[in-house]
């Protein structure tokens, strides 16, 4: 993970405005929108893919609705660290939306997060159903929360970058 391009990005994101998370399927889209703070990823949507344009129309949509001022996109690397296909595909698309949507994004790791999400819906003991509706957009808030947690501990350690907020008393 570089912790610089984080940096970047939570420099450059128009402050006080929310971020949207997405999970970027080949048949899916999943969303999830911040908090005013940037505190809490919540879901949002799940977009069913049908061709580039309505895609990012949509997506530049409910940036728009909602205020939006940067977008956390989930990298999907190989379990090793590489980049596969599918992150080739990723960045083609985000490179596509840039004209479309022209706001700041940073990639972040997403590996294991449709995995997690999917264990704990199983642990909940939700419907095959039921997880297949909410999977991807559940997969975009753990993301952007991911993502959200980074921002928050650079911002911690930058502001008391010795760690004396709570001295050791003698």
């Amino acid at each position: 993970m570089n912790f610089d391009e984080i940096r970047t990005f939570a420099a450059t994101s128009r402050g006080g405005a929310r971020l949207i998370g997405v999970d970027l399927g080949t048949k899916t889209i999943g969303l999830a929108l911040s908090d005013l703070g940037r505190q809490i990823a919540s879901p949002l949507e799940t977009i069913r893919r049908v061709k580039f344009t309505p895609d990012a129309q949509r997506l530049a949509a409910l940036c728009r609705q909602h205020a939006v001022g940067g977008l956390v996109i989930g990298l999907p690397l190989n379990m090793d660290g590489s980049e596969g296909p599918r992150v080739q595909s990723t960045r083609a698309f985000v490179r596509n939306l840039k004209p479309i949507i022209d706001i700041p994004h940073v990639f972040f790791d997403e590996r294991l997060s449709t995995a997690v999400v999917t264990r704990a819906l199983i642990e909940a003991d939700a419907s095959r159903a039921r997880r297949g509706q909410l999977v991807d957009k559940l997969a975009a808030a753990y993301i952007l929360q991911g993502c959200l947690d980074v921002m928050r501990n650079l911002a911690d350690t930058e502001a008391d970058p010795i760690g004396d907020r709570w001295p050791i008393q003698g």
